[in-house]
């Protein structure tokens, strides 16, 4: 009898799943991120002011917030594979539009407000892409992977940056400020063929092994929350669901603390290449390369917050601590960019950011999308992440538009500095002091999560 490949040998398909998801958010960052890039362009040529700028660069997370519950209700109604291949679709031709905007506007006013719709029409389509990324490493890795798999695509920003603020630069530098859009909208329309015919749940995947399903499958993952049989037979959500992802302070510290994280973010991809040109004195190009060491730094942060959990779980430390000792030990770490509004030279301020974004990274692949995998309730793995990633996003439109704000009523980019750093001091404290056990919300609690809950009841 002849095997077929996937019986014949031992696979590691889901490693090629996790790639594809990493390349889905890599185009997801940088098609949110390239307008901080053009952002010096745009705002010369049309003559905006900082808070008009800042508006636009926030309009983004306000629909993005908008769109998670409804996008992770719709994760859990059509699945990962059709909801996340259409919005790719959407988001991309929504990205290639924006490139249109100087030949479609008379004036200012006209830009602010195509400007701030397209933008607003990119955050609404695209917000179920990271829900989408949390339900696939839930559905392909087991527990002791999860880490590592949801560390490795809460890296894309890095990679987004890395790779695209440069690029975006020399075409803003070489052909203007339009061709960022054009391109990385192009490349999205592209990666919506290679979504459709690589994507599979892993029992109908051709490419799986039988020793791989029985390895993931024993491990915990939850491999048929896709499949046609689960979506179909799936309860209506009641108030009861939401009022459980709504009312626990395990959860809520999640919440704050991926709000923390992602304010981080957005100074990092909205202002902070501003900040390099306005406030530093770096053209264009020197600008989005100058970002390329914080984001490979935040990056390796990534990496190793995801396999240092991963690590300590296999090491006999509870998933609690597993997760949240790398969290608080990397905000802390991040805290350190307010260095930047004293230090005078370029060299410097690259440096302290890439350190605190090492920090940051860290804190992010070991206890952000790795703690809803780990909670989330079976039957809400959409609405879970939808919850968690607006909620958290908050912090996408407040960060920019608090950030411009402060340079325009103050003239200083030190101040915005310390409101940023701020964030990561608070975040610190929730996870240490007032998150308690992490557990799946809905089952039982292990033995070692209310061994956890007794000895802090104690302590209190």
């Amino acid at each position: 009898m002849i095997k077929t490949p996937s019986a014949a040998r031992p696979t590691r398909v889901r490693i090629w799943i996790l790639f594809l998801i990493l390349f889905l958010s890599v185009v997801a960052y940088a098609d949110r991120s390239i307008l901080s890039i053009s952002g010096s362009a745009i705002k010369d040529e049309f003559g905006l002011s900082a808070i008009q700028l800042g508006l636009i660069l926030s309009a983004f997370s306000w629909a993005y917030v908008i769109g998670q519950i409804p996008g992770g209700l719709l994760l859990d109604r059509f699945g990962a594979k059709k909801v996340y291949g259409v919005t790719l679709a959407l988001w991309s031709l929504s990205t290639i539009a924006m490139g249109f905007v100087g030949e479609l506007a008379s004036g200012m006013t006209t830009v602010l407000v195509l400007m701030f719709t397209l933008r607003f029409a990119l955050g609404l389509i695209e917000a179920p892409a990271f829900p989408a990324n949390a339900r696939v490493v839930i559905m392909w890795f087991p527990g002791a992977e999860r880490g590592r798999a949801s560390a490795l695509f809460s890296t894309a920003q890095y990679f987004a940056v890395a790779i695209f603020s440069p690029l975006s630069g020399w075409l803003v530098s070489r052909f203007g400020w339009e061709w960022p859009f054009f391109v990385l909208g192009g490349i999205g329309v592209l990666a919506v063929f290679v979504w459709a015919a690589c994507m599979r749940e892993p029992r109908h995947h051709p490419g799986v092994s039988a020793s791989e399903l029985n390895y993931i499958v024993e491990g915990g993952a939850l491999v048929d929350i896709d499949a046609s049989h689960t979506l179909k037979a799936r309860p209506a959500l009641n108030k009861k669901m939401f009022k459980t992802l709504l009312s626990s302070r395990m959860l809520w510290c999640a919440y704050i603390g991926q709000y923390c994280t992602i304010a981080l973010s957005y100074f990092f991809i909205t202002w902070f290449p501003v900040y390099l040109v306005q406030a530093r004195g770096m053209n264009i190009m020197d600008a989005g390369f100058a970002t390329i060491a914080p984001a490979l730094f935040g990056f390796l942060g990534g990496i190793s917050g995801g396999y240092l959990s991963d690590m300590l779980i296999k090491r006999g430390w509870s998933l609690s601590w597993a997760r949240k000792t790398p969290y608080i030990v990397g905000m802390l770490m991040a805290a350190s960019l307010v260095m930047a509004a004293v230090i005078p030279d370029n060299v410097g301020i690259i440096a302290v950011m890439s350190f605190a974004f090492f920090g940051k990274g860290v804190a992010a692949g070991a206890g952000t999308w790795t703690v809803i995998s780990d909670t989330a309730p079976k039957e809400a793995v959409g609405l879970a992440g939808g919850i968690f990633n607006g909620i958290s996003n908050i912090a996408g439109f407040v960060t920019p538009l608090l950030f411009g704000v402060i340079v325009g009523l103050t003239g200083s980019y030190s101040i915005g500095l310390v409101f940023v750093g701020l964030h990561c001091v608070v975040a610190a404290l929730l996870f240490l002091f007032v998150m308690g056990p992490i557990t799946r919300i809905g089952e039982a609690p292990t033995p070692e999560a209310a061994r956890e809950a007794q000895e802090e009841a104690h302590s209190i």
